[in-house]
């Protein structure tokens, strides 16, 4: 069992380490803007921003399904075919941002003709977007290297990699934004070097730290690319986590957009309870990608041996990665119970704001355990590339989102949102609980 914690620590805390840096190029680009224009440049900023993680969130499963067959087949010894997964997944990458490049007028249109905004921010955003646009196959190529070094059973790779992009980041979108006539959109350009930088540092680490993985073998592995036999099981994945990002999408972009009908202080509200939320799941997923390695390789160990003897060492593995990831819920839990007050606060001092934030504590203080488990299941399921049950979870949490949401709300106001919300956790938790004696 000690071996086991050690493994998962090695795996979990480079990714919590390059997690909590995350949130700190959003406040430094927010700075840079607040300093240098006024709230329509912000807002310009901030909607500009959200264009992005409208896009990118789909492709989640460039990182999610290559770290899965990765962790497979490095368990099996099959280290050529952990080279091909590399090769596949990346000419995904590309041809995903050559069609993001294609589409992109008509995106951000789309966009911008629901999302109600003035012509300052429409403006500031459309120029924002254009320019990060370019960064479109670095930023996809960096989901696929992330997913692979993890399947690898490396996280220090990855964490040195968005360490690094994050500060070049700020350090380039300062200089570019107050020092060169770029203005708010240096900021942009900043991330579009960042995104670069990275893919470039990611090369190099793959080049001199896996040297039995060289540019020649991948130029070989391109020529099979386009063979569907090889990319099958790649896409069948894929199809099914890409099904899962939208209904990610259903809950998250339903939750603000139902939020806003209810005014700006009830919108503002679930904006910084969730920025609570999402700062909790920073800590949670390292252990999610432990899993996501672990899992992965005792899943090809067994199939290598053809012996029923790896579900004896599934188990421990499984266990004490619930017994990590509650342990980071409880913590959260005891935070948000005696400090969740002066969490607020420290996201806001509007009056109305900090007033309002009272009446759903409940919820903050309830949420890091019922959604730890559904993180670390998706960790779990994701190495065992067990794509059907992860699609069939969130089809079910989304539906729990939008019923809990549509049969509560005449009764309860706003509280419906969080009814909602836990609906649509304790849906994956529960089917992913009962799913997985099928699974093993």
């Amino acid at each position: 069992m000690r071996g086991i914690n050690k493994e998962i620590l090695r795996l979990a805390v480079p990714s919590i380490l390059a997690n909590i840096t995350i949130p700190l190029v959003g406040l430094v680009d927010t700075a840079i803007v607040g300093h240098l224009s006024d709230a329509s440049a912000i807002g310009g900023i901030a909607i500009g921003t959200m264009l992005f993680d409208l896009l990118y969130w789909n492709f989640g499963f460039l990182r999610v399904g290559t770290s899965g067959l990765t962790a497979q087949a490095y368990g099996a010894g099959r280290f050529e075919e952990t080279t091909k997964i590399l090769v596949q997944s990346l000419s995904v990458a590309c041809l995903a941002a050559l069609a993001i490049w294609a589409i992109q007028w008509f995106f951000v249109t789309a966009v911008l003709a629901i999302v109600p905004c003035s012509a300052e921010v429409a403006a500031t955003a459309r120029n924002y977007f254009y320019v990060r646009i370019w960064a479109a196959p670095a930023t996809l190529s960096l989901f696929t290297f992330k997913g692979w070094f993890i399947g690898m059973q490396d996280t220090k790779s990855p964490m040195a990699i968005d360490i690094f992009v994050n500060a070049i980041n700020m350090v380039a979108s300062y200089s570019l934004a107050v020092y060169t006539p770029l203005g708010v959109v240096g900021v942009a350009w900043g991330t579009l070097i960042a995104q670069y930088s990275g893919l470039f540092l990611a090369l190099i680490i793959m080049r001199f730290h896996y040297p039995g993985v060289s540019f020649h073998q991948c130029a070989k592995e391109l020529k099979t690319v386009l063979k569907w036999s090889g990319i099958r099981r790649m896409m069948t994945l894929n199809a099914n986590l890409f099904i899962r990002s939208l209904c990610f999408m259903v809950v998250y972009v339903g939750f603000t957009s139902l939020a806003s009908l209810y005014g700006d202080t009830e919108l503002a509200v679930s904006s910084i309870l969730m920025k609570l939320f999402m700062f909790f799941s920073y800590f949670v997923d390292g252990f999610a990608y432990a899993g996501e390695a672990l899992v992965g390789k005792t899943f090809g160990e067994s199939k290598v041996e053809n012996k029923e003897g790896g579900n004896n060492r599934l188990q421990p593995i499984v266990r004490s990665l619930f017994i990590w990831s509650l342990g980071v819920g409880v913590v959260f839990t005891c935070i948000y119970t005696f400090l969740g007050d002066e969490c607020i606060a420290l996201l806001t001092n509007d009056a109305d704001v900090l007033y309002a934030s009272g009446r759903y504590m409940g919820w903050l203080i309830a949420m890091p355990i019922i959604s730890t488990l559904a993180f670390m299941w998706d960790g779990i399921y994701v190495g065992a590339t067990a794509g059907v049950p992860i699609r069939n979870s969130m089809i079910l949490a989304a539906l729990g989102f939008v019923i809990g949401y549509f049969i509560t709300y005449r009764f309860v106001g706003p509280q419906a949102l969080y009814i909602g919300y836990f609906a649509h956790l304790i849906a994956r938790v529960v089917y992913l609980t009962f799913a997985w004696r099928k699974i093993q």
